[in-house]
């Protein structure tokens, strides 16, 4: 079974990442090694390579492969990079973030959650990865700045905090829309003077981010 995993997530890469524009080598290759399979619920690991989000634990979702290759590839990321990712999830984005950052740091409200992501993720290896059950609409002010902050959830408007922790020449990428309907992924890059230049990639669907600075 583990074989078939393997050559399934090779094809994944091929028709759903490569095939669709996915060019960034680092990206690809974070891919190629990643065993979605292991952050999967047991009866769902059948779907792993599947076209799509699937279920996990308390009603969330781990993200469609196409849409995180898509979020990582805009933040342009290289190997000097310390990455916060808010909305951990399953725990799957930290370990593609892993392979090609130097530091990530990943936020979860949900303790079960948390809690399975950093096993699995302990499992594997990715000792870099520091997972903190909290708020990730605030942040985690004792680790900033970063070079790059993925928000895995959608947001009503980019929360303050998450501006603040951002270097300057740095970069957020987070969905902003309706909750529970459909969101617009943007990027937004934080210039030295300070000020924000925003860019929209695409249009998505992700869970609501839940905190004091987003829906409540």
């Amino acid at each position: 079974m583990e074989k078939d995993f393997e050559k399934l997530r090779q094809l994944m890469v091929k028709n759903q990442l490569i095939d669709r524009g996915i060019e960034d080598q680092l990206v690809i290759d974070a891919f190629k090694k990643v065993p979605r399979e292991k952050f999967m619920l047991e009866k769902n690991r059948h779907l792993a390579y599947e076209d799509g989000a699937q279920s996990i634990d308390e009603g969330q979702t781990i993200s469609q492969p196409y849409i995180v290759a898509s979020m990582l590839q805009a933040l342009n990321l290289d190997e000097s990079d310390r990455v916060l990712e808010i909305g951990t999830g399953s725990g799957y984005a930290a370990a593609l973030l892993a392979e090609i950052a130097a530091e990530v740091y990943t936020i979860e409200r949900i303790e079960k959650l948390a809690v399975k992501a950093k096993e699995v993720l302990a499992e594997l290896n990715y000792e870099k990865v520091k997972v903190k059950i909290g708020d990730g609409s605030l942040g985690w002010v004792e680790k900033a700045p970063y070079d790059a902050i993925i928000v895995s959830a959608a947001a009503p408007y980019v929360p303050e905090k998450l501006q603040e922790q951002l270097k300057k020449g740095g970069r957020i990428i987070i969905p902003i829309g309706e909750r529970g309907g459909i969101q617009s992924l943007k990027l937004i890059k934080k210039k030295y003077n300070g000020k924000f230049k925003e860019e929209e990639l695409e249009y998505v669907r992700f869970v609501p981010l839940l905190g004091e600075d987003s829906w409540k």
